[in-house]
């Protein structure tokens, strides 16, 4: 059998990065005088950019903003976001381990992640992560991003192709997969407003150490 070509998210199914991304959150509703969010308004809030995630927090916080008005709020962001980008994110139990178990076994890892490529390359060396990854891709690096079935095959060519399959947490990771004909295995801990196991993903797991398991069901080790 072919070795697969593993293709994870990051945010919300390798790591739990939701401290500092409130954090930077909170650095925007600051500077335009908006009340902070709480860690678990901002867990459904994850997982579709660094845009989409201010908007969504500035309308929670007392009223929209516009396109136009987003620029000096991503600035804000993202400069805060850089300077704390692993003061509180940590990996999720068992990742660590699993990933270097099945590097082992010959599967091929990626990551395919909406965060930005700079804030990306930034993160995986302070969860000790960067080796382990053929190839890794975040927003920026095509003019396109997740669910765009072209990121998917970009990555999966980079890591050496073959049977690949999407793991994520959200329904961006899920339209991915069906948009570039691949399995979706979801975890149920991540970030999303709609819980996993109604998202319709071929397999779901609650811990990351059952993704071996996973990988069996659907015949891919």
């Amino acid at each position: 059998m072919p070795a697969p070509a593993l293709i994870f998210d990051l945010d919300g199914t390798l790591a739990d990065t939701a401290p500092d991304l409130l954090g930077a959150t909170n650095a925007v509703l600051a500077a335009r005088d908006r009340p902070e969010l709480d860690l678990t308004s901002l867990r459904h809030m994850v997982g579709f950019g660094a845009r989409a995630l201010i908007l969504q927090a500035m309308e929670a916080s007392g009223a929209p903003v516009t396109e136009e008005d987003l620029p000096p709020l991503v600035e804000i962001f993202l400069s805060h976001y850089r300077d704390h980008i692993a003061d509180g994110s940590l990996l999720f139990p068992g990742v660590t381990e699993t990933l270097t178990a099945l590097k082992g076994q010959g599967a091929r890892l990626g990551v395919l992640t909406n965060k930005p490529q700079e804030l990306t390359d930034l993160l995986l060396p302070q969860l000790d992560l960067h080796g382990l990854f053929a190839a890794v891709y975040g927003a920026g690096r095509k003019g396109y991003t997740k669910p765009d079935p072209r990121i998917f095959h970009d990555v999966t060519s980079d890591v050496g192709g073959g049977p690949a399959v999407m793991i994520g947490d959200s329904i961006t990771d899920l339209n991915t997969a069906r948009a570039a004909g691949v399995p979706c295995i979801l975890v149920s801990y991540g970030f999303t407003p709609v819980p996993a196991r109604d998202l319709g993903g071929d397999a779901v797991i609650d811990d990351f150490r059952e993704l071996p398991q996973a990988l069996r069901d659907l015949k891919l080790i």
